[in-house]
């Protein structure tokens, strides 16, 4: 079972792929980037972890082979 946190990152993530598809993590790592300007470290981290789950999403993979 998830915890709240976890199962928001898990909602984001297949968001940004519906939404940006192959281009989802560049987006994630740009608000990531953002985050760390700002110095909001804890919002840094959901981004991150928000770029893992897209990288271990099968479903972002298979966002990149439509381009």
């Amino acid at each position: 079972m998830f915890d709240e946190n976890e199962r928001l990152a898990i909602q984001e993530a297949h968001w940004l792929i519906d939404e940006f598809g192959a281009e989802a993590p560049l987006y994630a790592a740009m608000r990531a980037e953002k985050a760390i300007e700002q110095k909001d470290f804890a919002r840094c981290a959901r981004w991150k972890r928000i770029l893992e789950i897209l990288d271990e999403s099968p479903a972002a993979k298979s966002a990149g082979s439509k381009y």
